[in-house]
């Protein structure tokens, strides 16, 4: 990669079309002055007081806010809102992004997911979560996947982000992974790309990027302790998932960087140690995976290879891992710099 190769990847980006279906969650910001801390006249316990609030779009709509700060060119929003302050409030931040909301169902059968995180003297406090905890309705899965069926012949890439940790319980139930499953089965085109937090394992004839701990309990390999895995232990799992899959695996290491595994390269030469980009000082890592997914597939769209899309993967993520108590983006004037540093 060269600094020429990098500016036509990215000058690109304006050209494409990417559709991300998943779960949409609103990111809420509360800042807590702990100089005015309160005694409740009701029950007596103290009453924290929230000085500064902000949200911004969370889980698939991280991705989408990486996408529009990247440049891409056509955004199309696909997974549902409920009828709520949380859903309204979700709308507008998506619709800051430009982000088309064709497909984004809105409906009073489920909650716009929520995740409320107060800080306090700069520390993360106990997250509040709102999440949907019964099965989703067949009505929105039919729904759902009528929207799938409409897009996915007019854009380069549809990203998948199963965020929701209870099974059938947001966007990407089994019948509504069964039909993405089918559908990279039939054709290589557009670019499916599935990221999921708890069942990776299960997407097939796709794309797949998981994190270390993913990949372990994918294989059957995570033991809980925290050490850092041998990479060859976690090329062993990439290799196992690309198998599974028959399409490229990306899995991202922290401050390792990344491994590509593609099974459709040379036997000796199919899995490849992507460095992560250094990065000096306080971070924050929140969204970092989110960051490297969109800089991924925008760059695999944009005409680069798995290796070029994992070092834009790598220097979007060093970008937004710097910038503290929010989730933040990467622009292609940010990525440029970081690659010069």
């Amino acid at each position: 990669m060269n600094k020429q190769r990098l500016k036509e990847i990215l000058s690109n980006f304006r050209l494409i079309h990417i559709a991300v279906i998943g779960d949409y969650f609103l990111d809420r910001y509360w800042k807590i002055d702990p100089k005015q801390d309160e005694p409740s006249l009701e029950t007596g316990l103290t009453a924290y007081q929230v000085v500064e609030c902000w949200s911004s779009p969370g889980a698939a709509g991280t991705v989408v806010n990486n996408l529009s700060a990247l440049g891409v060119g056509k955004i199309d929003a696909v997974g549902f809102l409920g009828k709520d302050g949380e859903g309204y409030e979700l709308a507008a931040l998506l619709d800051k992004t430009g982000a088309a909301r064709t497909h984004m169902i809105e409906t009073d059968l489920r909650v716009t997911p929520c995740y409320t995180k107060p800080f306090r003297n700069g520390i993360e406090m106990n997250r509040f979560d709102i999440k949907n905890r019964t099965a989703t309705p067949p009505s929105i899965e039919t729904k759902l996947i009528s929207s799938i069926r409409e897009i996915i012949g007019h854009v380069d890439a549809l990203i998948i982000m199963d965020q929701v940790s209870e099974e059938n319980c947001g966007v990407l139930t089994e019948n509504v992974r069964n039909y993405l499953i089918q559908s990279g089965r039939k054709c290589s085109k557009p670019l499916i790309y599935a990221d999921s937090r708890e069942r990776i394992c299960l997407y097939r004839d796709m794309v797949i990027k998981c994190n270390e701990r993913e990949a372990l309990e994918a294989c059957g390999l995570y033991g809980g302790d925290g050490t850092t895995p041998a990479l060859d232990v976690l090329e062993q799992c990439g290799l196992k998932l690309a198998e599974k899959t028959g399409r490229a695996v990306f899995i991202t290491m922290g401050e390792r960087g990344q491994l590509v595994i593609d099974p459709a390269g040379d036997k000796t030469q199919q899995t490849k140690h992507i460095p992560a980009v250094f990065v000096e000082g306080e971070i924050d890592i929140c969204g970092a995976g989110d960051a490297s997914s969109s800089a991924i597939v925008a760059s695999l769209c944009a005409g680069a290879n798995y290796e070029e899309a994992a070092i834009l993967g790598n220097l979007a993520s060093s970008i937004t891992i710097r910038k503290i108590g929010q989730t933040g983006t990467a622009s292609p004037q940010e990525i440029l710099t970081a690659f010069e540093e």
